[in-house]
């Protein structure tokens, strides 16, 4: 692999682990606000994506690079004041991450592609379970489309915010 390949590798892994911490903090806000019908749900979802966040970091220090570190808080897209607005931030993180992981899909190769394809379908189908609306191709031609929507634009810094709190 070239080294500017590489390099595009590597940002698109921080990128994902960057979209990754940004949905374990928003999961947290997600709990504290869903209601126990779907509680379920948002742990299964919080401990998909820390796992994920985790083998993120590991994959960026295997690289050689330093794994880029979560943010004390972050901006939220909305108020989260009940189990509604719960529910539409998780289908939002869902979207934001399966848009980074699209890009880790075309950056990557082999194995590494694989499992950024395998994140990127996990998130969309949450995204859908969560929304109940989907999309043609999660990640990709949805980026135009307005937020607060299950495919709409997702960069892991459209929510990261070490300044702002919840």
């Amino acid at each position: 692999m070239s080294d500017e390949a590489t390099a595009e590798v590597l940002k698109a892994l921080q990128s994902a682990l960057a979209a990754e911490h940004a949905a374990v903090y928003g999961y947290g806000v997600v709990g504290g606000r869903i209601g126990a019908q779907r509680l379920t749900e948002a742990r299964s979802a919080y401990d998909a994506h820390r796992a994920r966040r985790d083998a993120l970091a590991r994959e960026v220090r295997d690289a050689g690079a330093v794994p880029v570190a979560a943010s004390a808080a972050y901006a939220l897209p909305f108020e989260v004041t009940d189990a509604t607005t719960a529910a539409r931030l998780a289908a939002e993180l869902e979207a934001r991450v399966a848009d980074v992981y699209s890009d880790l899909v075309r950056a990557a190769g082999g194995e590494q592609r694989g499992s950024a394809a395998a994140a990127l379908r996990e998130a969309a189908v949450r995204a859908v379970r969560w929304s109940g609306e989907s999309v043609a191709f999660p990640g990709l031609a949805e980026r135009d489309a307005p937020l607060g929507r299950a495919g709409g634009p997702a960069t892991a810094t459209a929510m990261p915010s070490a300044a702002s709190t919840p």
